[in-house]
């Protein structure tokens, strides 16, 4: 079987990569080569950066309901191809069927929203400022964007960003992860029946170095990332070096605090789908339970009753509520930390390190694992694990489950589950974290809402969707005028 070699998208047009390397791009639930994928040199990210760079004025002075009709040229072709685009999803990532159709449901969302740009964008004034002398600000675009997007949500995170940028009157670069580059190429194939002009979206491929040059190219303007915290603080850093916008969002250690008073059912749902769904992939997935008192035994006893009845399987069949993991790599990494847990001294309640999917011995599975009488102090309770595992940490009171969410170094996510108002408004309150849950598992803001973070978990000062996107792709430019 000829394995295809995916293209990069530039000026309106397919072209190969001047690269002579690639690589592999694996289903995750069959651990078979079903694409491979160049690392785009230098020269292809030029060529990208000038398409972008000269059709961006162009765009710029398009009016704004003109961009506006085209991201709703935008959703159609999204939503006439939707089904196609998740079944991709699931095979380059694994993920559920229904996992895929909601993020593609939530790409969508964000490109609705773009679409409100000429509301969005409007700016603002103020007369006789001082006598016959009247002060206005103008919202206005500023050049070449590009994000650097991770493989866990490939169809939904480059959204975050591009529609906005586009929406704006920017032109945009996506580079998606190397592990996932299918998505966004189907994306690309469909965005062709949108009409946008020729260099205002573009696609390049590539790993690390091909970010690289992206962040130092001196025609860029700024970047949105995706990822791990240690290569967040690169991706700013460097941003910042080169006197470019960056909003970066990093890793995630969310900590899920139960009282007493929870609706016990419920709770244990809706912790069981933040820690176990995408395989735990997810930058809002649950991966510490805080029990406070009382809320300890039920709980525990229910979880490892309904973790271990999930199916674990390949994302396209129905049936299945968890998938693999993205890599061989990924899977020997969430092994490891579930050993280092296990020498730490926690106890495993629930071992995934043993499932076996029928027909797919290949694939890189890890059941869900939920370990027992971890302390605040283990590193599976502060490291990033990134895959299916979740620890419980029994505590007293609601002020020491505070207390040892506050000595977690992210700050992506945070939930808590009880009847209480007055506990939910001081946890919302005091908490130091960008997503709060009430009696919600997976906080994840709709696209009228910006994907909040706060300590190692984002670096920057305005996030991806909503009006903090419209902010960070656009300037204000204030004019104060007289007229003799």
């Amino acid at each position: 079987m000829s394995i295809q070699i995916v293209n990069n998208y530039i000026n309106g047009e397919w072209v190969r990569s001047e690269s002579d390397t690639t690589l592999d791009v694996h289903n995750p639930a069959t651990g078979e080569v079903i694409a491979k994928v160049p690392v785009s040199t230098d020269a292809d990210v030029d060529r990208a950066v000038k398409a972008a760079k000269e059709a961006f004025w162009e765009w710029r002075t398009t009016p704004p309901y003109t961009r506006a009709r085209a991201m709703f040229r935008l959703k159609a072709v999204l939503e006439e191809y939707f089904e196609d685009i998740a079944r991709t999803v699931v095979q380059e990532n694994g993920k559920t069927i229904d996992e895929a159709r909601g993020e593609v449901r939530r790409a969508i969302e964000n490109v609705e929203i773009a679409s409100a740009i000429p509301a969005l964008m409007t700016g603002y004034n103020l007369e006789d400022v001082s006598q016959g002398i009247d002060e206005e600000a103008l919202i206005q675009p500023l050049g070449v964007f590009f994000c650097i997007a991770p493989f866990n949500f490939p169809a939904m995170v480059p959204f975050w960003f591009m529609p906005y940028a586009v929406a704006t009157g920017n032109t945009y670069i996506i580079k998606p992860s190397e592990q996932t580059p299918i998505t966004q190429t189907r994306i690309f194939e469909y965005l062709e029946e949108a009409d946008l002009p020729p260099g205002v979206v573009n696609l390049v491929h590539g790993d690390k170095t091909t970010a690289q040059a992206l962040l130092e190219h001196p025609d860029v303007v700024g970047v949105s990332f995706v990822g791990s915290t240690p290569v967040a603080k690169i991706v700013y850093k460097t941003a910042a070096e080169y006197g470019k916008r960056a909003q970066c969002q990093g890793g995630a250690k969310n900590a899920l605090v139960v009282m007493p008073d929870a609706v016990m059912e419920r709770t244990v749902a809706a912790i069981i789908t933040s820690a176990f769904g995408n395989a735990g992939q997810r930058c809002l997935a649950g991966s510490i339970v805080l029990a406070v008192g009382d809320a300890y035994e039920p709980l525990k006893e229910q979880l490892v009753a309904g973790a271990a009845g999930l199916k674990v399987g390949n994302g396209l069949d129905p049936s299945t509520q968890m998938g693999p993991v993205i890599s061989a790599r990924a899977k020997e990494r969430i092994l490891g930390y579930i050993e280092q847990g296990l020498q730490a001294g926690a106890r495993l309640l629930l071992d995934g390190r043993t499932v076996k999917v029928p027909d797919h011995p290949n694939g890189y599975f890890v059941g869900p694992t939920i370990f027992d009488e971890v302390t605040p102090d283990m590193s599976i309770a502060r490291e990033e694990i990134f895959g299916p595992v979740l620890s419980i940490i029994r505590v007293d009171s609601f002020e020491q489950a505070l207390e040892v969410i506050d000595s977690i170094p992210y700050g992506n996510a945070a939930s808590l589950f009880t009847t209480s108002g007055k506990l939910a408004r001081e946890f919302k309150y005091r908490v130091k974290a960008g997503n709060i849950g009430i009696n919600i598992g997976i906080a994840a803001p709709i696209a009228s809402f910006p994907f909040a973070g706060m300590k190692d978990s984002f670096f920057g000062d305005l996030h991806g969707q909503g009006m903090d996107a419209i902010n960070f792709f656009t300037d204000r430019k204030v004019v104060i005028s007289r007229w003799f």
